[in-house]
């Protein structure tokens, strides 16, 4: 199956989830850093843990970042921490979960952040 991106600005975007074997493309694509908001062990042993995963980013040249989340309970830290790594981190940024959906609602709620502080 291709990889699903999703560009939701020129600098974010999000996939389902990713296997080991994407992070080379990613890095052609310009990617710059990943973030993973999939718990480990949520899809049972068939999805990669976060540190093999970390590997495979290393391995291509990304910045990889472990923000996990459940979804329908992200949290204000959760959402404060994402802000921070998407101030900081290089970009363009790509994020990924189980479908795409909950990395978008986590970003969605960053800029709810950026807004007020406007």
């Amino acid at each position: 199956m291709p990889l699903q991106i999703i560009a939701l600005t020129p600098d974010f975007a999000v996939s389902p989830q990713l296997a080991t074997t994407d992070f080379a493309f990613l890095a052609q694509q310009g990617f710059k850093t990943i973030i993973n908001n999939r718990p480990d062990g949520e899809g049972g042993g068939a999805q990669p843990t976060s540190p093999e995963m970390e590997r495979a980013a290393t391995v291509a040249g990304l910045h990889y970042v472990y923000l996990p989340v459940v979804s329908g309970s992200i949290t204000p830290e959760q959402v404060q921490a994402m802000h921070k790594v998407l101030i900081a981190a290089p970009k363009p940024t790509l994020a990924f979960c189980r479908s795409g959906a909950r990395s978008a609602q986590l970003f969605g709620l960053t800029q709810t952040l950026d807004a007020e502080a406007s």
